[in-house]
C-alpha cells in the first residue's frame, strides 16, 4: 500500500471522471480499480490523503508522477484565480482537479478511440481491448497491450472492440511506435508545433487528439485541445484568449474551463435548447 498525505487538494472522483483518462473504474463503496504502465491499483482517499493499495513504495516516484502531485495545484491556482475573476469561477467550480500524466501509447490510443465517441463508449472499447489483449494483473484488470502486440494484427482482429474505423488507427499507431517511427523520446525533444506534426503522421491523427496527446501524456502544459464544447466555452467565457495569468499552464487551466461549462454553462442557457457536452464531440 501506498500512501500520499500531501495531495495539494486532490480530488480524485472528479479528476478521474473529466474526460482526460478511460483507464479507471469506480468501485461500489467508493474508490477507483485502474491500470496504467503494467501497474494496477485501487485508489481512495483518506480525508486529504490518497491510498493506493496494490503499491508499494518501489512504485511512490510513478504514481506522484502520475498524479501531479510533485506540482505545486494550490500555488497555481491561486495565480488563476488572482488574475481572472471568470477563471476564478471555473477553478472553484471543482478545484480538486488535476492534469495527470499518463503513459504515452496508451494516452495516443485512447484518444484514437475517443473520436466522435461519448465516454461510456470509449471505457467500454478500452475495456474490451485490455481484457482481450492486456496481460492479466490480477483482480480482474489487465495491463494496456504493447504496441509490438497490436501491431501484429489486422483491423479484422480487432472486431471484438467494436471499435469500427478507429481499429485501423489503432493499428497503424502501433506500428509506428513499434517500429520507432513515432516515439515518446523524439516527441520530449521537439518543440510543441513539431511534435504536433509527428502525432499527426499517425493515421486518423488530427491536431485536437494530437494535443491531448502533448498535454495529458507529455506534460506539456501550454498545449489546450479545443474541441466544440471548448470552443464554445473560450467564445463565451474568453473571447479574447486564455487570461495572461494562466501562462504556460493554459491547458491546465483549460480542464478546469471545460468542467464549468460542462455543468454550469448549459444551465443557464434557458432560452436554448442545450445537453451536456461530452469531452470527447
Amino acid at each position: 500500500m501506498l500512501l500520499f498525505e500531501e495531495t495539494g487538494g486532490l480530488d480524485l472522483d472528479a479528476t478521474l471522471r473529466c474526460g482526460q483518462t478511460f483507464l479507471w473504474r469506480p468501485l461500489e463503496g467508493g474508490g477507483w480499480a485502474g491500470t496504467a504502465a503494467g501497474r494496477a491499483v485501487t485508489a481512495r482517499m483518506e480525508g486529504k490523503a490518497l491510498v493506493l493499495e496494490g503499491a508499494d513504495e518501489a512504485d511512490r516516484a510513478f504514481w506522484e508522477r502520475y498524479f501531479a502531485l510533485d506540482l505545486d495545484y494550490p500555488a497555481l491556482l491561486g495565480r488563476f484565480c488572482a488574475g481572472s475573476k471568470r477563471l476564478a469561477a471555473c477553478v472553484e467550480h471543482s478545484p480538486g482537479i488535476r492534469v495527470l500524466r499518463q503513459p504515452f501509447f496508451e494516452t495516443l490510443c485512447c484518444f484514437i478511440i475517443s473520436q466522435n465517441n461519448n465516454i461510456p463508449r470509449i471505457t467500454a472499447i478500452t475495456g474490451r481491448l485490455c481484457e482481450g489483449l492486456g496481460a492479466p494483473l490480477g483482480g480482474g484488470l489487465h495491463a494496456f497491450p504493447a504496441p509490438e502486440v497490436l501491431a501484429a494484427l489486422r483491423p479484422e482482429d480487432l472486431a471484438f472492440l467494436r471499435a469500427g474505423w478507429r481499429a485501423e488507427y489503432l493499428i497503424d499507431a502501433a506500428r509506428r511506435v513499434a517500429s520507432g517511427l513515432v516515439s515518446e523520446a523524439a516527441l520530449t525533444s521537439l518543440p510543441d508545433a513539431e511534435a504536433r506534426a509527428l502525432l499527426m503522421t499517425v493515421k486518423g491523427v488530427g491536431p485536437k487528439v494530437a494535443d491531448c496527446v502533448l498535454l495529458y501524456s507529455l506534460s506539456r502544459w501550454s498545449v489546450v485541445p479545443m474541441d466544440v464544447w471548448m470552443k464554445r466555452a473560450m467564445a463565451r467565457l474568453f473571447p479574447r484568449g486564455a487570461p495572461v495569468c494562466c501562462r504556460p499552464y493554459q491547458g491546465i487551466a483549460q480542464q478546469f474551463i471545460f468542467d464549468y461549462a460542462r455543468d454550469v454553462l448549459p444551465r443557464k442557457t434557458a432560452d436554448k435548447k442545450t445537453t451536456k457536452p461530452r469531452r470527447n464531440d
